[in-house]
C-alpha cells in the first residue's frame, strides 16, 4: 500500500531522469562530483537516504549511450556532514540530475589545500579582508597566558617572520630547570613560574619540573591556541592536517606557570595574573577557573579587576560541568566564553562487500589495513562486552557492536583481534580523541542497512579507511555538550557566558614525549599536535581574537572589546537556523549556554555601538551587592567611594531577568543602557525587538541619533515577565540596526529562574 500510495512522486523522480536521457549523444569522461540534496523531498517509498540515492545513480544508467565505458557509480553518501552524495559522472549525467526532485547543487570534486586548526577559517578570518589585515595579525600585541607552563622548542613559538619586541615589553624570560633565558625569542617573548603557593601547601614536595617548562600539555595548547605561529604538515596521526597558526599569529606570547604537577593553588594563579599585569601584557588568556567561592574570594575575579584598572582584557573560560547554573568565571568585568563545535568531520570510511559505501567517526591512530575482512553480526556477542567471546567467536573479522556503552566497547574491542562497527549517535563519542579501538563508529540511522548486508549475504566482508578529514559539516556550529552553563553562581545579575567559541577537537600544539593516543591496551602514542576539546580550547580562539581587536583598536577599553565580541556575535549556524544545544538532545541553544552566540571577528572589528565600563561601574555593582567594605576592598584594592546612585543594572551588552518559586505575579525590571557610537559620523538606529516568550519587552527611545563619533547615547529597557512554571528558561533579544545598513547590535535578552548563589 505504502508503495503505490507514493507512486507518484517516484515515477516522476525516474521520468525525470528517463526524459532527459535523450539529450545525451555521448557522455565523455566521468569526474567526481559531489551533490547537495535536499533530504525532504526524499519518496516515502525509500526507507532511507542510502537507497534514494542508489536510485538516483542507477536511474543514469538507463541514459547511458555508451556501455563500454564504466557507469555512473555512487562513491559516498552523507547523512552527518551534510545531505547528499559523491559520484561519478558525466557533465551530461549531471545536467540530467540537476532536474530531478531534491536537488540543491552540485560541484567537482577537487583536491584541496587543508588548513589547521582551520577554527580560523571556520570563523572567517582571511588575509584580504577583516579582523586579519586590519590588524595586522595581531602584530606587538602581548597575550599572556596563566596556564601549566609552555614547551619553548615547539614549532608554533618559532619567532620566523616576527619583529623585535615591543620596547614596552617589562617581561623576562625566567630560568630553572630544565630551561633557561636563551629559551625565549621574540615569539615567545616572556616565561615566569609562580610556585610558592605549592610548595607552602606541600613543604616536602620536590617539584618534578620547577620552572616555565610544561608538563602537561595544557598550556603549550592553549598559548599556541591564541597566538601561535605558522606550523606546516602539523596533523593528529593524519587527521585535521594542513598549517597550524593561532587566531592572533603575530602577537607575542608570555607564559606564567601557576598550575603544577603537585597542586592548584589561588596564590600562584593570583601572583601570575598580577605579574602579567605589571610585564605589559594587553591580554591575560585564563583557561581554568575556581568553583563554589564568592568573586572576593575568587582569585581570577581579584586579579582581573586590577587588570581590567590597566586596560588589560581578561578572557576567561566558561567550564566544563555541562549544567544549567555551573558556570565559573562569571565575573562582570571579564570575558567567559563558553565550547561549540567545529563544522569539521573525522572519520573512517567503511565500504561493505556489496558495493555500499557508509561515512561514520573515527580517530584511531594509524593509517590501519581493514581490508575484505570478514564481516560478523551475532547477537551473543553484539553487546562487545567480553574480549575472550569476540576472540572465539570473530576472530580476526570486523564485529558489530550495538546496545552498549561505545566507550566500554572500544575498551573491550581494543583487548580482542577484532575490528569492529559500533553503532551509536552519542554526541560525546565525537568530542573526545581516544579511539584505542580499529573500527569505525555509525550512525543508527545506517544500522538496518549493515545489519541487512551483514545477516543475508552468504559471506559477507567489509573494509574500512582511516584518517578521513571532512569539513563544512552542518549544522555547525552547536553547543558542546560539556560546556557550563549559565546563570553565574558567583553574581547571577549579569548574562553568562558573554559568547561560545570552537572548543570541540581543537588541534595545537602538545608536548613530546607523552601518550596522546593509544591503540589497544598496551600500545601508547605521542604527537606534537594534539586534537582535545573543553572550554579550556574556546577560550584562547577568544583571547586572541580579543588581541587582534586591541591591535585594531588600541584606544578600546576591555568593556568595549567584550562589547564588540558580543553585540556581533551569530546566533546562528552554517544552515541558518538557531544554534542548537548538544546537552539538550539538539534544542535550541540558550543564551545561558551560549551568551550571544558565535564569535565573529571580521563584524567586531567595525561594532557600530559598544557598551562601555569604567571601573567605577564596576564598583558600584559591587556596592548594590551588599559585599562590606573589606569585601570590596579585596577585590579593587584601592579605596573606591560607592556612588549614591549604586545600582545592580552595569552598562552591560546583555539582559537577563530572573524570577523564583515564589514569584506568584508579573514583575517588572527596568535597565538602563548608554551606548558609544565607534562607527559612523553621524548616524542612527532603530530598535527590533524579539520578546521572550510570555513577556513584554518595551524599548524608549526606539531611535538613537548620533552627530558624531564617540558620541553617547542612552535608553531604556522594560521587561515584564513571570514565573510560567516548570523553571522556564525563555529569551529574546533587541537589536539596534543601523541607518548605514552595516550595522547590527544585538543583545540577548534572558528571563531564567534564580539558582543557588555563591
Amino acid at each position: 500500500m505504502v508503495l503505490i500510495k507514493h507512486l507518484p512522486l517516484l515515477l516522476l523522480f525516474t521520468l525525470v531522469f528517463l526524459f532527459h536521457g535523450e539529450l545525451v549523444l555521448g557522455l565523455g569522461q566521468r569526474s567526481s562530483y559531489i551533490v547537495h540534496m535536499d533530504k525532504s523531498f526524499m519518496p516515502k517509498a525509500f526507507a532511507n537516504h542510502n537507497h534514494w540515492y542508489t536510485f538516483a545513480i542507477n536511474s543514469l544508467k538507463a541514459i547511458s549511450s555508451d556501455h563500454h565505458q564504466e557507469p555512473p557509480r555512487l562513491v559516498y553518501t552523507y547523512d552527518n556532514a551534510f545531505h547528499g552524495f559523491s559520484a561519478k559522472l558525466s557533465k551530461d549525467e549531471l545536467q540530467a540530475l540537476q532536474k530531478s526532485p531534491g536537488y540543491v547543487s552540485a560541484y567537482i570534486d577537487k583536491n584541496v589545500t587543508l588548513d589547521t586548526t582551520h577554527t580560523f577559517q571556520f570563523l572567517n578570518l582571511n588575509p584580504s579582508t577583516g579582523l586579519w589585515p586590519a590588524s595586522d595579525y595581531g602584530k606587538d600585541v602581548i597575550v599572556g597566558v596563566i596556564d601549566t607552563g609552555v614547551w619553548p622548542e615547539s614549532l608554533s613559538f618559532r619567532d620566523d617572520g616576527m619583529t623585535e619586541i615591543p620596547s614596552r615589553w617589562k617581561g623576562i624570560c625566567e630560568a630553572g630547570q630544565e630551561f633557561n633565558s636563551s629559551m625565549c625569542n621574540k615569539k615567545l617573548i616572556g616565561v615566569r613560574y609562580f610556585n610558592k603557593g605549592v610548595i607552602a601547601a606541600n613543604p616536602n614536595t620536590t617539584l618534578s619540573m620547577n620552572s616555565g617548562r610544561d608538563t602537561e600539555g595544557h598550556g603549550t595548547h592553549t598559548s599556541s591556541t591564541a597566538a601561535g605561529n605558522y606550523v606546516e604538515d602539523a596533523s593528529f596521526f593524519g587527521y585535521a592536517a594542513g598549517t597550524a597558526r593561532g587566531m592572533a599569529p603575530l602577537a607575542r606570547v608570555a607564559m606564567y606557570k601557576v598550575i603544577w604537577d603537585e597542586g592548584r593553588y589561588a596564590s600562584d594563579v593570583l601572583a601570575g595574573m598580577d605579574q602579567a599585569v605589571a610585564d605589559g601584557v594587553d591580554v591575560i588568556s585564563i583557561s581554568m577557573g575556581f568553583d563554589g567561592v564568592p568573586l572576593y574570594q575568587d582569585p581570577i575575579a581579584i586579579a582581573s579587576f586590577g587588570a581590567m584598572e590597566k586596560g588589560v582584557l581578561v578572557s576567561s573560560s566558561a567550564g566544563n560541568e555541562e549544567i544549567i547554573g555551573s558556570l565559573h568565571n562569571g565575573i562582570p568585568w571579564v570575558l567567559t566564553v563558553a565550547a561549540g563545535s567545529i563544522d569539521r568531520f573525522f572519520g573512517g570510511t567503511l565500504t561493505l562487500g556489496n558495493g555500499v559505501t557508509l561515512t561514520g567517526w573515527s580517530m584511531f591512530p594509524a593509517d590501519a589495513l581493514v581490508l575484505n575482512m570478514p564481516l560478523v553480526y551475532n547477537k551473543s556477542v553484539s553487546s562487545c562486552s567480553s574480549a575472550e567471546a569476540l576472540k572465539a567467536t570473530v576472530g580476526n573479522g570486523i564485529v558489530i557492536c550495538e546496545n552498549g556503552s561505545v566507550f566500554n566497547q572500544m575498551s573491550i574491542v581494543s583487548d580482542s583481534n577484532a575490528a569492529a562497527i559500533f553503532i551509536s549517535d552519542d554526541v560525546e563519542l565525537f568530542e573526545f580523541s581516544d579511539f584505542a579501538a580499529t573500527g569505525v563508529v555509525i550512525s543508527p540511522k545506517d544500522a538496518q542497512i549493515l545489519i541487512d548486508y551483514a545477516t543475508k549475504w552468504q559471506k559477507p566482508f567489509a573494509s574500512i579507511k582511516f584518517q578521513q578529514t571532512w569539513v563544512g559539516a552542518k549544522p555547525s556550529p552547536f553547543v558542546a555538550s560539556y560546556t557550563s552553563r549559565g546563570p553565574a553562581p558567583s553574581y547571577p545579575g549579569v548574562l553568562k557566558p558573554d559568547i561560545m567559541a570552537p572548543g570541540s577537537l581543537v588541534l595545537a600544539s602538545w608536548i613530546p614525549g607523552t601518550e596522546t593516543a593509544s591503540i589497544g591496551s598496551n600500545l601508547g602514542l605521542t604527537s606534537d599536535f594534539v586534537a582535545v576539546s573543553g572550554t579550556s580550547m574556546a577560550c584562547p580562539h577568544a583571547s586572541g581574537i580579543a588581541a587582534l581587536l586591541k591591535g585594531a583598536h588600541p584606544e578600546w577599553s576591555p568593556a568595549a572589546i567584550r562589547s564588540a565580541m558580543v553585540t556581533t556575535a551569530n546566533p546562528l549556524d552554517n544552515t541558518g537556523n538557531s544554534i542548537q544545544d548538544s546537552f539538550f538532545k539538539f534544542e535550541t541553544a540558550t543564551p545561558l549556554a551560549m551568551g550571544a552566540g558565535q564569535v565573529d571577528p571580521n563584524r567586531a572589528l567595525d561594532p557600530g555601538l559598544v557598551y562601555d565600563a569604567t571601573p567605577q561601574d564596576y564598583v558600584n555593582l559591587l556596592c548594590a551587592m551588599n559585599f562590606t567594605g573589606n569585601q570590596i576592598y579585596t577585590i579593587t584594592r584601592s579605596r573606591y567611594k560607592c556612588a549614591a546612585n549604586m545600582s545592580q543594572d552595569l552598562n552591560y551588552p546583555s539582559f537577563i531577568a530572573l524570577y523564583t518559586n515564589q514569584t506568584t505575579n508579573t514583575l517588572v525590571q527596568k535597565f538602563e543602557r548608554t551606548v558609544t557610537n565607534v562607527g559612523s559620523e553621524a548616524t542612527s538606529y532603530e530598535v527590533h525587538v524579539t520578546a521572550p516568550s510570555g513577556s513584554t519587552v518595551t524599548v524608549y527611545p526606539s531611535t538613537l541619533t548620533f552627530g558624531k563619533k564617540y558620541e553617547k547615547q542612552s535608553y531604556s529597557v522594560m521587561i515584564e515577565y513571570s514565573n510560567k512554571g516548570g523553571g522556564a528558561v525563555t529569551f529574546g533579544s533587541i537589536t539596534w540596526v543601523g541607518s548605514d545598513g552595516k550595522h547590527w547590535v544585538r543583545s540577548p535578552i534572558v528571563v531564567s529562574p534564580m539558582i543557588p548563589t555563591w
